[in-house]
């Protein structure tokens, strides 16, 4: 009886049942150290501020500006989300802290600011783990993903993650509650004691749901997501590599190219530098120059383009990891507290900094988004240098009005054709490919460095695959 009587809030007829934890949070003080809240309410106000500009912009961006809508950028649109919500109930965290650790605000915003905390963190977790087993499909069953991976079915797989996100919120948002402390300072916690009818089963059931949230949470937001990845980079990374060593395999010891089934062979009937596909209708007339010239182009675009998405989705999950990992061992330790005492101060005092951290994760997505993009330091840079030069340009070319063009631009690009032309040289045409007669003479145009260049070509190739890796 006095076990029951202990866990009760002394309030009269509105008395409400607390578990032990709540109630050893209820004696302790808050915090007023007033110049430790300074300090964590500039940071965390710089984080609001940075992470709801960075995260609007990603939205911005890829959802209302990119041309081609690609499975990449669903995902990139969805995680962008996520985080632009995370970082809204950011200022709600922030004022708390102001407020000398005591929450002012009501229930509501308590019950919408852990809600939209908890759903960032299994929608972030579900959609690296699909993301990762995307790649790992795109590599080991290209044909299978290239009838079935579209942009319908990502979102598809997208709103059943948020959906499953939702489905495990729901019972953080059923346990939160504001309580009072003894000092006069109200929390935004989980009471795991509401909805217990019998107040004599009040200490197992408060074990009983710490230690499902605590679990639950860490194996289906932490651990699993990060095995799933684990094992898909796995997978990626040997598929990768057993591709390669076919590349290898399939080149010609004797020519130095690629012997492709039904690919174009020479003619020993033909004139030189023309081809022709054995078992087709017409001849197909191919000018080496060019052939070799476009797989140059093509190939590594495509493998610039890969390797800076997994460079992405690999920072994104670094960097997700090490944010909420100090989370879930808090977790831990606070569900511990049950059985240890000693460990309830730790818990209390090392959780909030915790969540700071988890907080960081929303700040750091959209840094890594731009800085995994090919050639974003670049095109940083020129972009400052334009944005000076007009600063500084005393010549008075630069010319500003409506319907007209800004005429140090076409200047800049007329003093960069001049210096990367050499004399001599023809001049550049909108055409790819030169033909035969244009060449210079210093460049072999022979059908015997067609094989050498093929060959040269898909060395390049497996070398970028090579370093995905």
């Amino acid at each position: 009886m006095s076990n029951t009587n202990s866990t009760r809030e002394p309030s009269g007829p509105d008395s409400q049942l607390f578990c032990p934890i709540l109630m050893s949070m209820q004696n302790h003080s808050s915090n007023n150290n007033t110049a430790a809240n300074r300090t964590l309410v500039c940071i965390l106000g710089l984080f609001s501020c940075l992470g709801i500009l960075e995260n609007s912009l990603v939205l911005w961006v890829v959802g209302f500006r990119l041309r081609r809508r690609t499975v990449a950028s669903v995902w990139v649109l969805n995680l962008a989300l996520s985080d632009f919500l995370a970082t809204l109930s950011l200022p709600l965290f922030t004022y708390y802290v102001h407020s000398s650790h005591s929450w002012d605000l009501g229930g509501p915003l308590c019950w919408a600011k852990s809600s939209i905390f908890f759903l960032n963190m299994f929608v972030s977790a579900f959609l690296l783990a699909a993301i990762s087993l995307d790649r790992c499909l795109l590599v080991a069953k290209p044909a299978w993903s290239q009838n079935h991976r579209s942009v319908a079915s990502a979102w598809k797989v997208c709103a059943l993650g948020w959906l499953w996100a939702v489905v495990n919120t729901f019972p953080y948002f059923l346990f939160r509650s504001v309580i009072a402390r003894h000092n006069g300072t109200r929390l935004c916690y989980h009471n795991f004691a509401r909805y217990i009818s019998s107040p004599s089963t009040l200490d197992r059931d408060c074990k009983v749901r710490q230690a499902a949230t605590a679990i639950s949470k860490l194996l289906l937001a932490f651990l699993i997501p990060l095995g799933v990845i684990a094992g898909s980079y796995v997978f990626f990374t040997v598929s990768l590599r057993e591709r390669r060593m076919k590349r290898k395999q399939s080149v010609s010891p004797l020519t130095g190219g690629l012997m492709v089934p039904g690919a174009a062979v020479k003619s020993p009937h033909a004139k030189a530098n023309i081809l022709y596909t054995p078992h087709a209708s017409t001849a197909t007339v191919l000018k080496p120059t060019c052939l070799a010239h476009s797989a140059s182009l093509n190939q590594p675009k495509q493998s610039l383009l890969s390797q800076s998405f997994t460079k992405m989705v690999t920072s994104v999950i670094a960097a997700f990891a090490l944010c909420w990992a100090p989370y879930h061992v808090f977790c831990l330790i606070e569900m511990t507290g049950h059985y240890w005492p000693q460990n309830r101060k730790l818990g209390e005092v090392g959780l909030p900094i915790a969540t700071m951290f988890a907080f960081l994760n929303p700040l750091l997505n959209p840094i890594l988004y731009a800085f995994s993009c090919p050639n974003f330091c670049v095109a940083i840079r020129q972009s400052l240098g334009t944005l000076f030069e007009g600063l500084v340009d005393e010549g008075g070319s630069r010319v500003f009005g409506k319907g007209k063009k800004m005429q140090t631009r076409k200047s800049s690009l007329s003093r960069d054709m001049s210096v990367h032309a050499t004399p001599g040289s023809p001049k550049p045409s909108g055409k790819t490919c030169m033909s035969l007669d244009s060449l210079p003479p210093s460049t072999p145009c022979s059908s015997d460095s067609f094989p050498h260049r093929l060959k040269d070509t898909n060395m390049s190739t497996l070398r970028q695959e090579d370093e995905m890796v």
